[in-house]
């Protein structure tokens, strides 16, 4: 712990300043979860470098019968699930295959803008730092508090807040109100929506693409066939 009047920052920079990828992957993050700057990023990359490095100094001790071993244990996969990071019954190496998107998932902006409260993630935020969303019977004016698993269903907006009305037009339609689901990852596979085949889209596409070409180029050419004139010859040789 350290001085209450010199705290430490809580996170820590990259190493180097501009690499392309990193950088992608971090604008795409601030758009995705609605983050003002990069720093909230390398906050949850922070805690969630701090979960692994536990974990895997608990794997060293494997197969220990040691009462500090498996009470460590129990504590880290408890709290992790207790914050519905991980599900009941995982193990360390389910602690190990996290990133930083399970931490950014439960922030209160992103479970205001999942629960259907705001209809974009800048809005959730703008709703929590104006006072306008509650935990339970408390309000929270911190985008980024850590919701726990059994505070998510008392999330809801205060009961003094404008939002309260139904009609107001800041208020997200009716529709969003229901519990949305968090934005998966790109898969390479698109299914239809009720059947479990994968749309075919390389194949199909590439044969009508071709068949188009050949269906464009059989006129050209016909055409071009035709279009030799025999008078050319004529005239040619009469001078």
């Amino acid at each position: 712990m350290g001085h209450p009047r010199r705290p430490r920052k809580k996170y820590e920079t990259p190493s180097h300043p501009w690499q392309e990828d990193r950088i992608k992957h971090e604008n795409e993050l601030m758009k995705k979860y609605g983050l003002v700057n990069k720093r909230e990023i390398w906050k949850a990359e922070a805690r969630l470098k701090k979960y692994r490095n536990l974990a895997r100094s608990l794997l060293a001790k494997v197969g220990s019968e040691d009462e500090q071993y498996r009470r460590e244990v129990d504590q880290l996969l408890t709290h992790l699930a207790r914050m519905n990071i991980l599900k009941t019954g995982a193990s360390l190496d389910d602690v190990l295959a996290l990133n930083e998107e399970h931490i950014l998932s439960r922030r209160l902006q992103t479970i205001v803008y999942l629960k259907g409260l705001a209809s974009t993630p800048k809005q959730a935020r703008q709703f929590i730092v104006h006072g306008h969303i509650v935990v339970g019977n408390s309000k929270v004016t911190v985008p980024s508090y850590m919701v726990k698993g059994d505070e998510e269903s008392e999330i809801d907006y205060a009961p003094d807040s404008p939002l309260v009305d139904v009609s107001h037009p800041a208020r997200p339609p009716v529709d969003l109100l229901k519990s949305r689901k968090p934005v998966e990852i790109k898969s390479e596979d698109v299914k239809d929506k009720g059947s479990d085949k994968p749309v075919p889209s390389e194949p199909e596409e590439t044969s009508v693409k071709t068949d188009a070409e050949e269906s464009k180029v059989e006129p050209e050419s016909s055409g071009s066939e035709v279009v030799t004139p025999t008078p050319v010859d004529d005239t040619q040789g009469g001078r």
